[in-house]
């Protein structure tokens, strides 16, 4: 992905008080345990695209309260194991969400694959702040796929400018699935 602005990147988080970017790093290997526990919160999960975007860096982290995001990218030698815990305190903060965003090899731009944020962290602007990162560093549209009924994340992907764009048939175990797309 590289690089562009959108507007209105730069606003506080709602209640926080901070600049939106403060909570959202790249994934490092220190947090693979927490990521892998948060997908289970997801309808239909890919445990093997999850562990390809680990392995390529392209999975971006929303971290808690207990340090910033701006701490640098490297990993956190000797903090973690693959049961997240030990990431929970490193420096940045607990994982408290996470976003893959998967790269078009044949086109430009990004489709989002998995977003979520642990139970006790929504509702704090986590998910918008992870969107609009990836959205900025797009080259080219970004599509994204939700459950027709999950009237809160519509709610949010319409808030940031997506609209939708097709319907995709028995795409999940329980039903069809919307395709949302931002220019």
């Amino acid at each position: 992905m590289t690089g562009r602005d959108r507007g209105g990147d730069s606003e506080p988080s709602s209640g926080s008080g901070r600049r939106e970017m403060s909570r959202v790093r790249a994934a490092r290997p220190a947090d693979a345990g927490r990521i892998r526990e948060l997908q289970s919160h997801l309808r239909q999960p890919n445990p093997d695209l999850l562990e390809y975007g680990l392995a390529v860096g392209a999975v971006r982290v929303s971290v808690a309260d207990g340090g910033t995001a701006s701490s640098g990218s490297g990993s956190d030698s000797g903090s973690a194991s693959d049961s997240g815990t030990a990431s929970d305190a490193g420096p940045g903060g607990r994982v408290a969400g996470y976003l893959l965003p998967v790269d078009a090899p044949n086109r430009s731009g990004v489709h989002l694959a998995e977003l979520v944020v642990a139970p006790d962290c929504r509702r704090d602007g986590r998910a918008s702040e992870l969107l609009r990162a990836v959205v900025r560093e797009a080259s080219g549209p970004v599509t994204l796929q939700a459950h027709p009924n999950n009237e809160a994340a519509l709610a949010l992907y319409e808030s940031l400018g997506f609209s939708v764009v097709d319907r995709r048939a028995d795409a999940y175990d329980d039903g069809d699935a919307l395709v949302l797309r931002l220019e």
